[in-house]
């Protein structure tokens, strides 16, 4: 038998539809939806025993700067930023600047970036999107704790 989508006994670990964590302060997640739009995310709260992970398209640059301040997880992380053009995959047609534990890096290219657990990181500007910015995170946790979303 083939289910359709998230049916049957083991669809319940197929997320489809966002369940917004509603992470930040309200005036951080009104901030957040001018410049990103959320697609999918899932912790423990949405699938029992996950880890988390977000996904989210950028396509402006925010009025706040820097969006996220620096944070540490004490689980390792893994952060990525894709731009979205098939024929240019490793352009990001834009540019943000990253920080990992105070050292600032510009990234211009589809990234990853893994986190180890307790390293401060993630003081992030968008400076520029030209087309939409794929972005993910997962943190080997069942739910995200950093405080980085607009203390």
């Amino acid at each position: 038998m083939i289910y359709d989508n998230n049916e049957g006994e083991y669809g319940k670990y197929i997320i489809q539809e966002l369940q917004d964590p509603q992470t930040g302060t309200p005036e951080f997640r009104e901030m957040y939806k001018r410049f990103s739009n959320r697609i999918l995310w899932i912790d423990d709260n949405v699938c029992p025993g996950s880890f988390q992970m977000n996904t989210a398209w950028y396509y402006a640059v925010p009025e706040r700067d820097p969006v996220f301040e620096e944070h540490a997880h004490d689980s390792d992380e893994l952060i990525g930023f894709f731009g979205s053009d098939p024929a240019d995959p490793y352009n990001l047609h834009g540019e943000l600047i990253a920080t990992i534990n105070g050292e600032e890096h510009r990234i211009t290219k589809s990234s990853l970036i893994f986190i180890p657990a307790g390293l401060p990181h993630m003081r992030l500007s968008i400076k520029r999107v030209d087309r939409p910015i794929f972005h993910f995170s997962v943190v080997t946790a069942g739910k995200y704790e950093g405080g980085a979303y607009g203390r």
